[in-house]
């Protein structure tokens, strides 16, 4: 005999199976009518605030310039919340050293977060044109600059297209080594892919998709990955809370999630430089394959340090960052001043 199931059986497994569908929808109505995305942003950093336009709209760039000395310019990195936060422990480092300036890069902190597609090409461009406004700021002078994560690709691009705007680059954790995002693709080519934008951006369901993305315990998930550890920064962690809930938060971050702001030349990028380069990375964390970092390790223009952090060691270990940082720089110097004089 074939068995039935029961009437009530049936109506529990139906009203079961509709459960996801409706949390879906109440995160949805939540997201649209009742997330509070009023909330003022504060500066990420101390310092003078200015509104750059670029080729690439309007870009913030914090500014710390009553030293006199080399500018230094710093970036941040790439990610769901990303704002110049996170170069806050070598902006405070140096700016009673030398000018220190920190870009906001487009579609993120105060820098315009416009609904369109970000590129690896928009982002070098506003590189370029926040490097050529700081260098004329200081009567031409070439810049030290830093770059955190899939940023120094960005930065190493600028580089080669303006020598005469950079005197150093620095590359904290720089994506590209690896066995995913190494690369010798056509030049300025990227790995976009436009179904899956339209698909996550998509105007229903898009900014919930995201706001879940940036919740509290997804945020925290994903910086315990890049920190390797439970003990991230937790002033890092509240100022990407508010960033990550600002109108338009989640338009840079979708090109980001489709492959739009990964280049797919970055390996041939790097190789090409002939500027000093001074590269760290951290042990430990999800961000540590730099599998591919022999094709510049050992030539006389990269020196490449490693220690025992996550992806972002400035935090972890600032003083190792800095000292060695200003090591290379100095050694650097000496070796310019030489030869001028020879």
């Amino acid at each position: 005999m074939r068995g039935t199931s029961h009437p009530v059986t049936r109506k529990s497994g139906k009203a079961l199976a509709l459960l996801p569908l409706a949390a879906a929808g109440a995160w949805i109505a939540w997201s649209h009518l009742g997330l509070n995305r009023a909330g003022p942003l504060p500066p990420a950093l101390p310092g003078r605030r200015t509104t750059l336009r670029t080729r690439s709209g309007r870009v913030n760039l914090y500014a710390a310039d009553a030293q006199g000395g080399r500018p230094l310019l710093l970036i941040h990195s790439i990610n769901a919340a990303a704002n110049a936060y996170e170069v806050k422990p070598l902006y405070e480092h140096y700016r009673g050293r030398r000018p220190v300036y920190a870009l906001e890069l487009p579609g993120f902190g105060f820098s315009e977060r416009a609904d369109r597609i970000y590129t690896p090409r928009l982002m070098t461009d506003a590189i370029l044109d926040a490097a050529a406004e700081i260098a004329g700021r200081h009567g031409g002078a070439a810049l030290d600059a830093i770059a955190l994560s899939l940023p120094c690709a960005y930065l190493a691009r600028a580089a080669l297209e303006r020598p005469d705007l950079f005197s150093t680059l620095g590359l904290i954790s720089p994506t590209g080594f690896d066995a995913r995002l190494s690369g010798r693709g056509p030049e300025d080519a990227n790995r976009g892919k436009p179904l899956a934008r339209g698909l996550a951006a998509f105007p229903l369901w898009g900014r919930p998709l995201f706001d879940a993305l940036v919740s509290r315990p997804s945020m925290r998930f994903f910086l315990e990955k890049t920190w390797g550890s439970r003990d991230i920064d937790e002033g890092l962690f509240a100022y990407d809370q508010l960033s990550a809930r600002q109108p338009g938060a989640e338009h840079a971050p979708f090109s980001f999630l489709s492959g739009y702001l990964f280049p797919d030349d970055t390996t041939r990028v790097y190789e090409a430089l002939r500027l000093p380069v001074f590269m760290v990375h951290g042990a430990r964390g999800d961000f540590v394959d730099y599998r591919h970092v022999g094709e510049v390790a050992g030539r006389p223009n990269w020196t490449i340090l490693r220690l025992p952090t996550g992806a972002f060691p400035h935090f972890e270990d600032r003083a190792a960052v800095t000292g060695a940082y200003d090591a290379f720089l100095a050694a650097h110097r000496e070796k310019r001043d030489h030869t001028k004089s020879v």
